[in-house]
């Protein structure tokens, strides 16, 4: 579905652009309107009306706009390349996918649900560094010039001399 086509607009619109077609068209088949219709053009109506508003919704806000312009390309990309069969592109046309590829990624990174979980990760990771550079420093403290290997065989030193008697 083409969101500008449903809109009446090109490509190229403006945000006040799309909120005038907008409008016009939700006038036009606002269920409200068709109160009184037959049964199949109050639903036509219905129809046309959700179309309009997702469209709108889509087209209005610039991240989802973006989104939609790159899905948008690469069905249209796909559905070229299959009507086109097998064909050889001559090695041109392979950098775009990878530069697809990378912005999915990328565009995947900088959600916000991986930012928390990456800034979770990193406090779980610097949590533990703390608690294991603290308790070596707690151990030096408490026991200064031993390691923690000889203090294990002091005592089992003491273990075996109490084992003697």
């Amino acid at each position: 579905m083409d969101h500008y086509k449903i809109l009446g607009l090109t490509r190229s619109a403006s945000k006040e652009e799309i909120k005038q077609a907008f409008r016009k068209l939700a006038m036009e088949f606002h269920p409200d309107k068709h109160a009184h219709s037959s049964h199949r053009l109050k639903e036509n109506a219905t129809l046309k009306f959700k179309q309009v508003s997702e469209a709108y919704e889509t087209l209005i806000d610039d991240r989802k706009r973006a989104d939609y312009h790159i899905r948008y390309n690469n069905s249209y990309r796909n559905s070229t390349n299959n009507y086109r069969g097998n064909r050889s592109n001559y090695g041109y046309g392979g950098s775009t996918s990878i530069v697809n590829k990378f912005e999915m990624v990328l565009r995947f990174m900088t959600t916000r649900a991986f930012l928390l979980n990456a800034a979770l990760a990193g406090v779980l990771l610097g949590a533990t560094y703390a608690v294991d550079a603290g308790g070596e420093a707690l151990w030096k403290m408490q026991n200064s010039g031993k390691s923690f290997e000889e203090a294990m065989e002091s005592v089992e030193k003491a273990k075996a001399f109490d084992d003697k008697r």
